[in-house]
């Protein structure tokens, strides 16, 4: 029996994030035995000869002048310090934590669409973003005994991603997205050469170490492939929630791996995350409705 479009979007997002929540683990299991710079050059090399190769194979290189415009220079800025921030961040604080601070992006970038593009929001997804960071403050807990400083860093890599999120719909439809994709790796990869140096320098890396970065590297572009044929295959706001499952990886390879058991407040300030962001998809495939049944009665005339 063949699966529906949105069903089989829903199994590809969701393997998507189950790649992505593997890659987390591996790569806070690496920074144990090298600092997050050198695990962002490795990675990134592993990475950036598998996209070039396929960059070569789809004929997508263009010159420099075409891709080097601002949109996509923001876009990498931002994928550099969210990069940064968020390795920082799970070096120091259980996988799952940091995990679901994660999960407000989406809430984030509707917020930055309205501050920075003007878009307009009803009070109902209003209501959803405030509940979202009100979420990340139960998790974050600020002016409570044992507050981590590195909770803060992942608020602020949500930021960052927020904008590169927002950079990515304004390149031009003629830069091909895998170009934008290896400039960006390549980028995060001279960035962790230079961070290396005042985190402790280089380490020669075992063979085992060498082996789990490149596995990293192949599951990153596994998921980022698995998220465009999700979004291709079925309706966005049918795919899109099953992005939390990400957060029930984080928990159970956080558990097993490093032996993190979530507290009651991050339980709560997830559970919160989860279902503004639900509820933000919601609203905004009804806003949508309406503009999509005129946008189909103008093509029928």
């Amino acid at each position: 029996m063949p699966f529906s479009p949105n069903l089989r979007g829903s199994l590809l997002m969701a393997l998507a994030m189950a790649s992505f929540s593997v890659t987390d683990a591996l790569t806070k299991f690496l920074t144990l035995q090298m600092n997050f710079g050198e695990v962002m050059l490795l990675r990134g090399l592993f990475a950036g000869v598998l996209i070039g190769l396929l960059v070569l194979h789809r004929r997508a290189l263009r010159p420099l002048r075409v891709v080097v415009v601002a949109p996509v220079l923001m876009r990498i800025g931002g994928e550099i310090g969210g990069t940064i921030l968020f390795l920082a961040a799970i070096t120091n604080l259980p996988l799952a934590n940091v995990t679901a601070i994660i999960q407000a992006q989406p809430l984030a970038v509707t917020l930055a669409a309205v501050l920075i593009l003007g878009e307009r929001v009803g009070w109902r997804r209003w209501l959803a973003i405030a509940a979202g960071f009100a979420g990340v403050l139960i998790i974050v807990r600020p002016g409570v005994d044992g507050f981590n400083q590195y909770a803060v860093l992942a608020l602020i890599s949500v930021a960052f991603y927020a904008l590169r999120d927002l950079a990515t719909k304004q390149i031009p439809a003629e830069i091909p997205a895998l170009l934008v994709t290896l400039l960006t790796t390549v980028a995060i990869a001279m960035v962790g050469a230079v961070v290396m140096v005042p985190l402790g320098g280089w380490v020669t890396p075992s063979g085992s170490a060498l082996g789990l970065l490149a596995v990293a590297a192949v599951l990153m572009l596994v998921g980022y492939q698995c998220i465009i044929l999700a979004l291709r295959a079925g309706d966005i706001s049918a795919v899109a929630p099953f992005r939390y499952t990400q957060l029930l990886w984080a928990m159970l390879f956080g558990y097993l791996v490093f032996g993190d058991s979530p507290d009651g407040a991050m339980v709560l300030g997830s559970s919160v995350i989860v279902l503004s962001g639900i509820y933000a998809f919601h609203r905004e495939r009804v806003r949508n409705r309406p503009l999509a049944s005129t946008a189909s009665a103008q093509d029928a005339l």
